[in-house]
């Protein structure tokens, strides 16, 4: 990687949207943790957060178009920062979600799907700051913890979601949780749909 050529400012709008990811994360947190009274700040939050990331995601796109030489294959770029996007897509609309589903007090595999999210979202930022300096054994360290981190979400679900079949009563309350289970499955997927992208850029310029 290093005869590539330098364009910092590509990696400095990636590891602006991997910090952005990792508020919206950590604001998820608290979103579970929340009063039903309490949340409509959190999910603007989050909100906000997702229109910042949005507004750098468009800024690479739109300095890609400009770039005549780029320090990563432009295919690279693209999906990068298109895969990060999707991590806050996903954090938002799970926030989404439990506001507009009115979803009352959050099981506690939420919070716990909601911490994995985080760590999650804090190894991929490391990754991006790894790709930025160029240390290749600190990205691949943190592409494979978010994989882990995926499967230890994967398992977070699979016993909370069986959970709420467990004696249950109220048939809207399982529905609306199991979506939102949902949703903070596929953030983590995302996550390593991102972390994937990641290790092959740098298996690529090894």
């Amino acid at each position: 990687m290093s005869l590539l050529p330098r364009d910092e400012k590509f990696f400095d709008l990636f590891c602006s949207v991997a910090a952005f990811n990792v508020e919206a994360a950590r604001r998820l947190e608290e979103l579970f943790q929340k009063d039903v009274v309490e949340r409509t700040a959190v999910v603007d939050a989050i909100k906000r957060l997702e229109h910042q990331a949005d507004q750098v995601t468009h800024e690479v796109v739109n300095r890609l178009d400009r770039s005549f030489i780029t320090p990563l294959d432009r295919e690279d770029i693209h999906t990068l920062a298109s895969r990060l996007d999707d991590v806050m897509d996903v954090m938002d609309g799970t926030a989404r979600r439990v506001q507009r589903f009115h979803a009352g007090e959050a099981p506690r595999g939420a919070l716990l799907m909601a911490q994995v999210i985080t760590r999650a979202n804090v190894e991929l930022q490391a990754g991006v700051t790894a790709l930025q300096s160029r240390k290749n054994d600190t990205l691949l360290a943190s592409c494979v913890e978010v994989k882990h981190l995926e499967e230890e979400g994967d398992t977070v679900y699979h016993e909370w979601t069986g959970k709420l079949f467990e004696g249950a009563t109220d048939a809207l309350h399982v529905m609306k949780w199991k979506e939102i289970y949902d949703t903070l499955e596929k953030a983590l997927d995302r996550a390593e749909d991102a972390a994937n992208v990641l290790e092959s850029i740098s298996i690529k310029h090894a």
